[in-house]
């Protein structure tokens, strides 16, 4: 029997969340170098799975199979394609930085007792949640999916509503004594709350839709309902495919997030620490958009045609919307936030136009988008830690105290605009290519939310790093080693993969064709007008 690395891909990080769990409360360090180890050496796993798959192979590889629930037909069943085992490497690949940035996050604070967070809680959710986030990318049976899906919500409520940020949204006016604390309490209380019920209503419909999936298909394998479809012994009526894909793509519009059922995340992310807020739109929301590929687009390739056109147009609102709002943003973290509604707009634009180009941008704007949100989030986090807030106005000549922050704090901005010769751009510019092959009007609008990326991130720069320096920064100390350590990195992947970003299309390339021929989609032939 060959060795399970999948499944020790996802059980390092699940025992080394009860492992952390489990260190004495007065040993913080110890904790926080544990869970470091834990997501170091599953990254090494990961690792040993991009090296082990073959793109050219089997759509699924590594897989492994076990009985589970006999009564019901669930089984344990594993594998990854090029976009699964892509995705598994990002998520490895975060983690460690996240951890290494929240690496204070948790502490005590000593001027108030009772205030005490404890640490070990902070890194065992964030292992949790990268357990389940792995396993559900290697997941090949529905419901086992489907459970994954549903138990990440928990670590990440507590995450959010336990772990808030510090600091507060402005110095200016600030609350009595106590009541600031409370009222930083309660939002942080609502911002999970409203995370937990708007993720929760979503994975409920979806659990109606796997039922009906299993009435219709007698079966929660992947493998075998495609293997139905493909000899013809599955015949599903054109209205029940239908109302199954809406109970499944609904589930994965909200954790996506797609307008208009965004509303929870700038909630989320502008109360989480700046680490919690790159695991919840890097790493988390990424099981969304690459369900809807894995599941949409396989079990019900009719359905996803046939409901394209609305989603191309959903998807547009999300690019446009959530760029004019992080234009208007004042809060630096929820500016971040809906940026990222408006790059995911562009994941699921390139997912629906059905073409070659789109479904590649797409997947590489997965990744891409984790690497770059994750370097500004960071550098953020690690800005706002300094100065005690997340207004925009309460920052100005930040790049004459501190050289090294605002030089990283730019090239992650400059990233998210999808500057040419930076990882996103590649992206980008085949998701535009893709729809605009097939959906031209889409795609020219959808061009608007470019320019208007370029103006929230200049601005952004602008009003924080130069101009004259304000007081409040004067003394503000520039990045030290171990924040160096967690953001260059994360500069020189972006770097890397702007230039070179073969290795990744090796890889992804063959496991769209896979999707595309699931569709029974092909590339719209090009348009050549006749010489005059």
């Amino acid at each position: 029997m060959s060795f399970p690395l999948l499944t020790a891909t996802a059980a390092l990080p699940a025992l080394g969340a009860v492992a952390t769990a489990a260190v004495p409360a007065a040993r913080r360090t110890a904790t926080k170098w544990l869970a470091l180890l834990v997501s170091v050496g599953t990254l090494v796993l990961s690792a040993i799975q991009l090296v082990r798959f073959e793109p050219g192979g089997a759509r699924y590889q590594l897989t492994e199979s076990h009985a589970w629930i006999k009564d019901f037909g669930v089984r344990y069943e594993l594998g990854v394609d090029g976009i699964g085992v892509a995705l598994i490497g990002l998520t490895a690949l975060l983690i460690p930085f996240i951890i290494a940035a929240g690496w204070h996050d948790a502490d005590p604070l000593e001027t108030n007792s009772s205030r005490w967070r404890p640490t070990q809680g902070f890194f065992a959710l964030i292992l949790a949640v990268e357990a389940m986030v792995v396993l559900s990318f290697e997941a090949t049976d529905v419901f086992l999916f489907y459970i994954l899906f549903e138990a990440m919500l928990i670590p990440m409520y507590f995450l959010i509503g336990g772990f808030g940020d510090r600091a507060a949204p402005s110095q200016s006016g600030a609350a009595a004594p106590g009541h600031g604390d409370e009222a930083a309490a309660t939002q942080r209380s609502y911002a999970a709350v409203k995370f937990l019920l708007y993720n929760l209503v979503g994975g409920l419909i979806m659990l109606a839709a796997v039922i009906g999936l299993y009435v219709v298909a007698g079966s929660f394998s992947l493998n075998e309902i495609a293997a139905a479809r493909a000899n013809g012994s599955l015949h599903m009526a054109t209205n029940t495919e239908r109302l199954l894909f809406l109970g499944f793509f609904f589930a994965f519009a909200v954790k996506a997030p797609l307008w208009p059922l965004h509303t929870w995340l700038p909630n989320a992310m502008g109360e989480a620490t700046a680490p919690v807020a790159v695991l919840i739109t890097a790493v988390v929301d990424k099981v969304g958009t690459f369900a809807m590929l894995r599941f949409c687009l396989q079990l019900f390739p009719e359905a996803s045609k046939w409901a394209t056109p609305v989603i191309v147009v959903l998807a547009v609102i999300s690019i446009i919307y959530g760029a004019l709002l992080a234009v208007g943003q004042r809060d630096i973290k929820r500016l971040v936030a809906y940026a990222s509604i408006s790059h995911f707009g562009f994941i699921i634009m390139g997912i629906f136009a059905m073409t070659t180009q789109g479904q590649s941008g797409a997947t590489l704007y997965m990744i891409n988008h984790g690497i770059s949100t994750a370097a500004l989030m960071l550098v953020a986090g690690f800005l706002i830690s300094r100065r005690g807030s997340r207004l925009i106005s309460d920052y100005g000549g930040v790049q004459k105290v501190a050289p090294a922050l605002a030089g990283t704090f730019l090239i992650g901005g400059l990233a998210t605009l999808s500057l040419p010769g930076l990882a996103p751009f590649v992206s980008e510019f085949l998701v535009l290519v893709g729809t605009f092959s097939r959906y031209p009007a889409a795609g020219v609008v959808a061009t608007l939310g470019i320019v208007l990326a370029a103006l929230y991130v200049l601005v952004l720069y602008q009003r924080t790093m130069t101009g004259p320096v304000k007081a409040e920064v004067q003394g503000m100390p520039d990045l030290k080693v171990r924040e160096l350590l967690v953001v260059a990195p994360l500069i020189a992947l972006l770097i890397f993969l702007g230039v070179y970003p073969k290795p990744l299309t090796d890889i992804v390339n063959p496991a769209v064709r896979q999707t595309m021929s699931d569709v029974q989609e092909k590339d719209p032939n090009p348009v050549v007008e006749a010489a005059k």
